[in-house]
């Protein structure tokens, strides 16, 4: 038997215009997310692979960009600096230089290759905050889409990918500009 969606009108307290959606299986990842060591760090640990084994799409002389392993979207892509540090305000001009350009490329990049119509571009910082490796640094750079499914991750646990992650950084790879201004064609297929 449906349980009704309770109206926030019913709630106690003072009534608004907001629904609220419960996620009560994000407690776990809240209260007992494990961090990783230091030496072992993912994002620490990536610049040492090949492209292909750290997902990375782009190097720069103090910051790079790969693909997230766990995506909210495909295309989904994290600028980090080679340099282990925990918060923005830790970051030195260059590297916050570099990851705004390195953003911005991104965003090229996707816009060409993924036709996505817009973005979510953040930072988490710190692990009260959210972030899911809070000892160093990352940007999210997530395209989306008029029709991409916003909630789908959240009600059904669950991700459509239509891409393997391979698949997805060589394409990105490949339009990246070697100039960082402007992305060489792609076929887009994320």
């Amino acid at each position: 038997m449906e349980r009704p969606i309770e109206e926030s009108g019913d709630f106690a307290g003072i009534p608004d215009a907001f629904q609220r959606l419960w996620t009560p299986h994000r407690m776990v990842y809240i209260q007992g997310g494990e961090q990783p060591h230091i030496d072992e760090c993912p994002f620490c640990r990536a610049p040492s692979l090949s492209d292909e084994e750290g997902l990375i799409v782009a190097r720069g002389t103090h910051a790079y960009v790969l693909l997230n392993l766990f995506p909210y979207n495909s295309g989904h892509l994290l600028v980090c600096p080679y340099r282990h540090v925990a918060t923005y305000d830790l970051a030195t001009p260059e590297e916050t230089q570099e990851i705004a350009e390195l953003t911005q490329t991104a965003m090229r990049v996707l816009t060409t290759v993924a036709r996505c119509d817009g973005f979510n571009i953040g930072m988490n910082q710190g692990r009260v905050a959210g972030a899911g490796v809070a000892g160093h640094l990352h940007q999210h750079i997530v395209p989306r889409w008029m029709s991409d499914s916003n909630f789908f991750p959240v009600i059904a646990r669950t991700k459509a990918l239509p891409q393997l992650l391979g698949e997805v950084r060589a394409e990105i790879q490949a339009a990246w500009p070697a100039s960082g201004s402007a992305p060489a064609g792609g076929v887009p297929a994320l």
